[in-house]
């Protein structure tokens, strides 16, 4: 599963989109000072997300919405079309 798809399916879950998730977080005081496993920690205890899940969203919060281009244009299940998560929301994707 890609960073993205990771982030799609816990809008789907919540019903909130990732900047929307990320902001949460950060009005509960996590940022990028933050250590990742306390990131997941609460997007697991508030959201009930899965590891994954709950993992892509702290690498938002704690490095921002780039990620490597070690899996941009490669093929396979863990392929992302961008090395700049989007985060407002799938329906708004371009392309989506």
């Amino acid at each position: 599963m890609s960073f993205q798809a990771y982030l799609d399916k816990a809008e789907e879950q919540t019903g909130l989109t990732p900047r929307q998730l990320v902001q949460q977080a950060n009005e509960h005081g996590l940022d990028a000072a933050s250590r990742p496993g306390e990131v997941i920690a609460w997007f697991k205890a508030e959201h009930g997300l899965g590891h994954g899940h709950a993992a892509a969203l702290a690498h938002v919060v704690v490095k921002g919405p780039r990620i490597s281009d070690k899996h941009v244009g490669s093929t396979g299940s863990h392929r992302d079309e961008s090395d700049t998560l989007w985060l407002d929301g799938r329906a708004t994707r371009p392309g989506a």
